[in-house]
């Protein structure tokens, strides 16, 4: 016998109500409950990337990641980082950069890449890569993700040392 229950989610600063399964996927009550839509459904496995969100600060994937798991935590998704009129600087960065073609992966992929810059402001190109190599991008844009990733990081540095 399924048995539902209400959780609350804290999402991009807000707090939400939604109702289901203890085992249901974050990313279902993202997308179906609280219309987010930039986390993607990707593999459901967990492998690819495209539902990555942040989760206490800490890349997580959406897909694989139990509601039950979720509640009481900070989620962050795309839309939580900045607006079309006001782009986080990272996002400003990925537009910059062109670094998206089809677009299904980039929310994932500046996701993974904001926890990324956080802990480790000033990486190398392999850094980069090697922190992104779980995100998949089946249109193959990884040269100007990085490179995106690369100019966010270097726009902060001039930015912090500004007087």
């Amino acid at each position: 016998m399924r048995t539902t229950k209400r959780f609350t989610l804290r999402v991009n600063g807000a707090s939400h109500e939604v109702e289901g399964e203890a085992r249901t996927p974050l990313l279902f009550f993202l997308r179906n409950d609280l219309s987010l839509n930039s986390p993607k459904f990707g593999c459901g496995l967990g492998e690819c990337g495209a539902c990555t969100v942040l989760v206490d600060g800490q890349p997580a994937r959406a897909c694989a990641l139990p509601v039950r798991l979720a509640e009481g935590r900070d989620i962050v998704t795309l839309e939580g980082l900045g607006s079309v009129e006001a782009p986080h600087p990272l996002q400003q960065a990925f537009i910059d950069a062109q670094a998206a073609q089809c677009g299904y992966c980039i929310s994932g992929m500046v996701m993974a890449a904001k926890a990324f810059l956080d802990a480790r402001p000033d990486p190398s190109e392999a850094e980069v890569r090697e922190a992104l190599r779980h995100n998949l991008c089946r249109c193959g844009t990884h040269v100007e993700i990085v490179r995106a990733v690369l100019l966010a990081a270097e726009r902060r540095r001039r930015d912090m040392a500004a007087p």
